[in-house]
């Protein structure tokens, strides 16, 4: 029940005791700012992670080929491992009941392109109409690359949206538009965006069999990449991934003659697994912020109960009287509770105010590769507000037990 002369009380205690209040205030408010500051940080590097994986699909597995570490079967160390279109197309067909999309690539690493007196390096790729969707890309304008490109050796291209900035001034249409990709002439078909941002999009795409025939490369692939059937339950999908993994280099490494446990002749990279381990990770990280902002609020909460023992040993005799006078023992205990809870609760909110504030100002500036946008969200604020009052309460309680027993008559005869 709401009693002014108890709130005249305790603000009339507070202040005759500014500088003790204060300093209780600020171990309390200290454990929540700096709780906030953990979580918004932790957020911010699964934020990062998040936004690494949204750069291709999740599910995806690519292959590299490497150099023999081992001899096998009366073949030497070092020899380089080329892929070739049979490898891909063999892989695909005795694995396609794990497969959803997939695509050989043919990559040129720095592709001078050319249009009217514009110019530029970009990587150039020759890739399957699936690699779309591999990587996540959305087209702009115009199209991808398709089966006939690939069928009729078309000389099309793709451009990511920062090639088409890059070479197309004045807000040119590039479709339609021929651009010089290393002394050849393409067809610009469709312009594409990439979550990856401006790296991702300093790419173009032609069709594969078009790279393979203008780079001479006969029949060579320099890796493979596909995305996998998606399941329903996580550590099935994962499990699904290993196994297709498993296989998958199985196939390569005997077609190949390579050592079975010869790790450098193929990379294998499986994003699904690695986003397993980074979830893991991360999830640690949280569980580690929350520890150590926990262990801190609870340093601020047992200086409020020294506080308030304090307030209970001075207030001793009043508490006597009031006794004497017929205050029951849960009176005294919700008096000294809500002191406890008052201070606890007002410098832990203004802690968490401050904590938000921070992030809310320097946030949008905190940008990396795997950490980006620290933010603390809403249930997270609740949660910590209603540990605040918990808190606030653990710390009251032991004092507000201890008054609540003090005897009346001994209350009176002691100083």
């Amino acid at each position: 029940m709401f009693s002014i002369e108890r709130w005249q009380e305790i603000f009339e205690g507070l202040y005759k005791n500014k500088l003790r209040t204060a300093l209780t205030g600020v171990s309390v408010a200290s454990g929540i700012f700096i709780l906030v500051i953990l979580l918004g940080a932790g957020n911010g590097i699964q934020n990062g992670i998040q936004k690494q994986f949204e750069q291709d699909a999740v599910n995806r597995v690519s292959v590299w080929p490497g150099v023999t570490q081992k001899e096998y079967n009366g073949l030497g160390v070092g020899r380089s491992v080329q892929l070739h279109n049979a490898d891909y197309d063999l892989a695909t067909t005795l694995l396609k009941d794990y497969i959803e999309y997939k695509s050989a690539i043919f990559s040129v690493w720095s592709g001078n392109i050319v249009y009217k007196k514009e110019t530029g390096t970009y990587r150039v790729e020759g890739v399957h109409p699936d690699y779309q969707f591999i990587e996540n890309a959305s087209i702009v304008k115009g199209r991808f690359v398709n089966q006939s490109d690939n069928a009729n050796y078309e000389k099309n291209v793709i451009i990511g949206q920062k090639v088409a900035n890059d070479l197309f001034k004045n807000g040119e249409d590039p479709l339609g538009e021929q651009l010089n990709v290393s002394g050849m002439i393409y067809k610009v078909v469709g312009v594409y965006s990439d979550p990856g941002g401006e790296r991702e999009e300093s790419r173009v795409f032609i069709p594969i069999a078009t790279a393979q025939k203008a780079y001479s490369a006969g029949d060579s692939i320099r890796s493979m990449a596909f995305t996998l059937k998606k399941s329903d339950q996580f550590d099935n999908a994962v499990a699904e991934s290993h196994e297709f993994t498993q296989k998958l280099e199985t196939f390569l490494k005997a077609r190949h003659t390579i050592a079975p446990d010869d790790q450098g002749a193929l990379y294998i990279n499986n994003s699904l697994e690695q986003a397993k381990n980074i979830y893991i990770i991360t999830g640690g990280v949280q569980a580690f912020f929350w520890f150590v902002g926990i262990c801190t609020i609870i340093a601020g909460v047992v200086g409020v109960g020294n506080i308030m023992l304090i307030i209970v040993k001075e207030r001793t005799k009043e508490i006597g009287i009031r006794k004497a006078l017929g205050a029951s023992p849960i009176s005294i205990i919700t008096m000294i509770l809500q002191e406890a809870v008052f201070i606890t609760v007002i410098a832990g909110f203004s802690g968490l105010i401050f904590g938000l504030i921070v992030w809310e100002i320097v946030g949008p500036y905190v940008e990396a590769d795997f950490f980006t946008r620290p933010e603390v969200d809403f249930n997270v604020a609740v949660t910590t507000l209603v540990i605040l009052i918990v808190a606030g309460a653990f710390a009251g309680f032991v004092p507000a037990y201890r008054a609540a027993k003090i005897r009346p008559i001994v209350a009176l005869r002691g100083e």
